[in-house]
């Protein structure tokens, strides 16, 4: 039920007449499916490519240059208590935790370590646990850690998530970010709708620092804060490194860590009193590929009458990825008193003296011996005093 051209399609379209087979392009460059892909779809469509290969009829061994298997998207986290009687048990206490099927449904099962006794789950809310280092805790018994996992989305188990709702409630480019900044692509990882909030926050934050606030009740904050002056050197340096690092993780796959750049920009972004439209104009160009709709909407309102998809990917300029000065943490005897910000290339000398000369460490060596330097480039310097 499929045509010719369908059948074979990573050999690209069919050859026109006269035209040979092996120097037509083709092959897929990138294919992103599930890991059932490479045992039924691409294990018949390698064999066939290379049948065709060994007859001399295509050019290329392989006809996938490279595959990614996205991670499952998890259900929600969901939390089992258990008790014995009346006494709430930890789930440190238990073994073989597992599920079982009864007529009403599937329920948490579980082995006391201690008597061997089978003991039921009971489900609680997100609103009775706390997250603590090491798990979950009940908010009311606060040594009793809770099972906490995630299962595949599934109708029987009633935990998928319908993409529309999400899209109503937070817009589609929450939506996307969220699914990209929940962590490595290739990871398998749970979904909780309460984090995406964290994404809408992001983009209101874009949206007031370029276009402004149209709802505040302040005139100079409803005014867009674009200004054609230079960015701050510091700045400038920071967005030449977020068009090198967001451009390699997008091509890498590494969604989240192109978003966490982008994040980080916006936030020092928030602290100038104008947006230097160059800057502007570059973050919308680095947000579009992550977040299209709003990008396409802002970079209209700053005066440009064609789609962003027509203007060139920003480019870096390698001069200015190179940091000039750096913040280093004062301590004095292993406890930070002061920060200080020196030259890259300043000496040992001259960094120590730096350190030891400001008026918040006065208090800490005046009429105190020291008794040893140490220097980590770039992070720290200590004085152990005594």
């Amino acid at each position: 039920f499929v045509g010719d051209d369908a059948e074979r399609y990573w050999m690209g379209a069919a050859q026109e007449a006269g035209q040979a087979a092996r120097s037509r392009p083709g092959g897929v460059d990138l294919y992103v499916g599930g890991t059932e892909h490479a045992v039924l779809h691409l294990l018949y469509a390698r064999f066939w490519h290379k049948v065709l290969f060994d007859l001399g009829h295509v050019s290329t061994l392989e006809p996938f240059n490279r595959l990614v298997n996205q991670g499952l998207i998890l259900g929600e986290m969901e939390y089992t208590a258990f008790r014995a009687g009346d006494k709430p048990i930890s789930a440190s206490e238990l073994r073989d935790l597992s599920e079982e099927a009864t007529e009403s449904g599937k329920r948490m099962i579980a082995f006391h370590k201690q008597s061997g006794e089978k003991l039921i789950g009971q489900r609680v809310g997100e609103d009775e646990v706390e997250k603590e280092t090491d798990g979950y805790y009940l908010k009311a018994h606060p040594e009793i850690r809770v099972d906490a996992r995630s299962f595949k989305m599934s109708k029987s188990r009633g935990n998928v998530v319908n993409p529309d709702a999400i899209v109503e409630d937070y817009g589609a480019d929450s939506f996307r970010l969220y699914e990209m900044y929940m962590g490595p692509l290739e990871a398998q990882k749970p979904w909780a709708t309460r984090d995406i909030i964290g994404m809408t926050r992001f983009l209101n934050a874009v949206w007031r620092n370029i276009v402004g606030d149209e709802e505040s009740s302040s005139i100079a904050n409803r005014k867009s804060q674009i200004a054609n002056v230079p960015i701050p050197g510091a700045l400038e340096r920071q967005m030449h490194r977020a068009i090198k690092k967001v451009g390699e993780n997008i091509a890498a796959l590494r969604f989240n860590t192109a978003i966490a750049e982008l994040i980080k920009l916006n936030n020092e972004m928030s602290h100038l009193r104008e947006i230097p439209r160059q800057l502007a104009e570059t973050f919308i160009l680095l947000l579009a590929p992550l977040a299209p709709h709003i990008a396409e909407e802002v970079w209209q309102r700053l005066g440009h009458p064609e789609s962003l998809a027509r203007h060139p990917w920003p480019e870096y300029d390698d001069a200015k990825l190179v940091e000039s000065s750096v913040e280093l943490a004062v301590q004095v005897n292993g406890k930070v008193r002061d920060r200080i910000t020196i030259d890259t290339d300043a000496d040992e000398a001259t960094v120590f003296a730096a350190a030891e000369n400001t008026a918040a460490m006065k208090p800490w060596l005046d009429g105190k011996t020291i008794r040893k330097r140490l220097y980590v480039p770039k992070k720290l310097v200590n004085f152990v005093v005594g």
